[in-house]
């Protein structure tokens, strides 16, 4: 039988055996060699934080804490598989058996997936490249709602994966000094790994008056937030510049006080924009979607204007994730973006 790795109940984890379906026409099926795992929006399901909202009301676009949240058990862990194609059904043409190919998908063994959502992975464009689409996509958002251009200074607070490929794509566009801020010592020499001009320690320092020390007291122009915490948007209010802007794009759970709006806040009114590169209509509809966000994402991981690789650790296999899965949410100092490999 075939294993997936799944969260059978809040803070749980589990193998479960299934089958794999037979072939429709229009499908192929896919042996898993890597995935990872997304850390913020997977934390939100692990650790259950997500469910005292309820669900979210499309129609009055509000979330009902009386209605069905979204977090179910049992669900699926991981965010994306790479594997190579074993079997294609009658119809498919774009792919031959032998490719490497990838997709959205949870930590599974095997894969049955509609080709009309598969990519391939071309030659010589490394694994962690794949993985690391989703968080590219969704750092892009942010660094286009936040406007950043030639020469603004930039902070990214939170380094994981989708705080480390926004610190690079803030560099792409030009500006200096770009800051990473982050408690854990491993994700900021990732940073600095990945093109940081200053790295900061939110746990020992005053973030946001740093910010201001290394910008001639300015301020960051654009402050980019996806750790997640109270305090580090705080921090980021506190850093940013006068009529600066702010973009919040963590998905965190229900944040406790903190957050003081009657400072810096109120003082230096600065702009504070929520992204998520999910959300249809694009801020820039039509001309931009998530479709186009993904497109230009994936020609920057081929090229390697991003680096991916630094990114994706540690990498495990598929065997430990019993024990190595909990420590994204147990031993944070160990981990940037979680790698799998299988078997």
């Amino acid at each position: 039988m075939l294993r997936e790795l799944i969260a059978p109940a809040q803070e749980q984890v589990a193998f479960r055996e299934y089958e794999s379906p037979p072939l429709q026409a229009n499908e192929i099926r896919v042996k898993s060699q890597f995935g990872a795992a997304k850390h913020g929006s997977e934390m939100a399901s692990y650790k259950g934080y997500a469910s005292p909202r309820g669900g979210y009301d499309s129609e009055y676009k509000v979330f009902q804490a009386n209605t069905s949240g979204m977090v179910h058990y049992p669900s699926g862990l991981g965010n994306m598989c790479v594997g190579t194609v074993t079997e294609i059904g009658a119809d498919v043409t774009d792919f031959e058996v032998g490719d490497r190919v990838f997709r959205h998908s949870s930590f599974r063994e095997e894969n049955v997936w509609g080709a009309a959502g598969v990519r391939k992975l071309p030659d010589g464009v490394p694994w962690q490249a794949a993985v690391c689409l989703d968080p590219t996509d969704f750092a892009l958002g942010a660094v286009r709602d936040g406007h950043i251009r030639i020469g603004d200074a930039v902070a990214v607070f939170g380094l994981g994966g989708i705080g480390l490929v926004a610190l690079q794509l803030a560099k792409l566009a030009g500006a200096y000094p770009v800051i990473g801020v982050d408690p854990l010592e491993l994700r900021r020499n990732v940073a600095l790994e990945c093109g940081a001009d200053i790295v900061l320690d939110s746990a020992t320092v005053d973030a946001g008056l740093e910010i201001k020390k290394a910008t001639n007291k300015r301020g960051a122009d654009v402050c980019i937030e996806y750790s997640g915490h109270h305090t580090a948007l705080q921090a980021a209010i506190r850093g940013v510049a006068y009529l600066g802007t702010v973009v919040a794009g963590a998905w965190p759970g229900i944040y406790p006080t903190g957050l003081d709006l009657g400072a810096e806040a109120h003082f230096n009114r600065p702009t504070i924009i929520f992204s998520r590169a999910c959300s249809e209509p694009n801020p820039e509809y039509p001309n931009w979607n998530e479709g186009r966000l993904f497109e230009i994402s994936w020609r920057l991981l081929c090229d390697g204007s991003l680096k991916s690789e630094p990114i994706i650790h540690p990498v495990v296999d598929f065997d430990d994730l019993l024990d190595e899965y909990p420590k994204i949410a147990t031993h944070p100092g160990e981990n940037v973006k979680l790698g799998v490999r299988f078997a």
